[in-house]
């Protein structure tokens, strides 16, 4: 292998990582945030804060610590906001909802037992919840086949095709797929007069106990167990160490700054972080980390699409939207079922979880994800008294 041929392997991997990740959820962000209040604009500005949250710190940590250590953004988080859109319409108070999950991750760096306390939430419960959040969304695609068929099965053909031929493209096809079919029954006015360069919008948060607990706190525990907790064990299945101390005062500080402009969370990539951690990135591991580098460029250039990506899914019927997320989410669904089914004694616990979670029921102003972990707690508490959880001694420790 030459040098030049070197230096491009992981640069390539980068890009392809950061498209991928970008195309299969942007969409989802978008969505997510508008169902808790945020306008066209102000969703086009957490797109682009995100992008710009995610970019930096994807290159100057790993250009730092020479290691490919990844970040995204919360992706079953941008799920989340979805079923949290009955319990709030009001952008503000979602934001201050962000910027406490954010203040929880910095604490989980600054005081670990915080984090290893929630890596010990059983798997099985976590895995449940996460399960109902997802599910309404998985079934968009049966349902977007049904109301918006010109649209919707040419895009599942693709996607299923891809998912046999290229796996890593099916989604970003799909997508591209639904944005020919959106523009074509929306028509160019839809996008027209959309700026290439969107901009920032400050948003004052507004700290409703209510949206905190039904939002703030489920965000931090599907953004820590379920994202940041498998990137740790990702860079650890390739030989990678990173100071959990220094990922998640990282994230945790990146997820404030994008919060005020209308981002939700930011945290440790997991199925792109192991594309570049891996020898398809470069076959030295000392050189993988300018992988995670190129993506972080990347990144920040489809962060000035925002505007129009805003625009395009604006222009969409909500279906297709949740249709695409729905196809991207589908190997969240089936980690997320597995891990509440593992432990036969907890599957009782585990599917009373899911069942309250997915029913989208709000009380006292409070969403299901706050009472779908809530409930399968009790249950587990009482069905299964001695609890066992053999699966946190498996988990990353997460130490400074």
């Amino acid at each position: 292998m030459t040098k030049g041929t070197g230096i491009l392997q992981p640069i390539f991997a980068g890009i392809v990582a950061a498209i991928t990740g970008f195309a299969s959820s942007f969409a989802l962000v978008i969505a997510g945030l508008v169902a808790v209040g945020a306008s066209d604009e102000q969703a086009a500005s957490g797109l682009f804060a995100l992008c710009l949250a995610v970019g930096v710190i994807c290159v100057l940590l790993p250009w730092l610590l020479k290691v490919p250590v990844s970040f995204a953004w919360s992706t079953p988080g941008a799920a989340l906001l979805l079923a949290a859109g009955a319990t709030t319409q009001n952008f503000a108070a979602a934001v201050g909802a962000f910027l406490v999950c954010a203040a929880l991750i910095v604490l989980c760096g600054l005081w670990p037992l915080l984090g290893r306390l929630i890596t010990r939430i059983p798997k099985s419960l976590a895995g449940a919840m996460l399960a109902g959040i997802l599910f309404p969304i998985c079934i968009a695609p049966v349902t977007a086949a049904i109301e918006q068929p010109l649209v919707a099965v040419p895009m599942i053909l693709v996607w299923l095709l891809l998912s046999r031929l290229a796996p890593r493209w099916a989604v970003p096809a799909a997508m591209l797929v639904a944005a020919v079919g959106i523009a074509a029954i929306a028509g160019p006015a839809a996008l027209s007069g959309q700026s290439a360069l969107p901009r920032l919008e400050f948003v004052a948060p507004v700290f409703e106990p209510a949206v905190i607990v039904s939002l703030g706190i489920p965000l931090f525990i599907v953004t820590m167990a379920g994202q940041n907790v498998p990137g740790f064990a990702v860079l650890s299945t390739f030989g990678y160490t990173v100071a959990p101390r220094t990922a998640l005062l990282s994230t945790g500080l990146a997820s404030a700054g994008a919060a005020l402009f209308g981002g939700h969370v930011i945290n440790l990539a997991a199925i792109t972080a192991a594309l570049m951690a891996s020898p398809e990135a470069h076959p030295e591991r000392s050189r993988r980390w300018v992988a995670t580098v190129s993506s972080g460029f990347v990144y920040l250039a489809l962060g000035v699409g925002a505007g129009v990506a805003a625009a395009l899914v604006a222009a969409a019927p909500p279906v297709i939207i949740i249709a695409v997320a729905g196809l991207a989410l589908l190997g969240a669904l089936v980690t997320a079922v597995s891990n509440a089914l593992e432990v036969a004694e907890q599957r009782i616990s585990a599917i009373a979880t899911f069942l309250v979670t997915a029913s989208g029921v709000a009380i006292a102003g409070i969403g299901s994800a706050f009472w779908g972990l809530l409930v399968g707690g009790v249950f587990l508490l009482w069905l299964v008294p001695a609890v066992r959880t053999p699966q946190a001694q498996r988990e990353p420790a997460l130490r400074p």
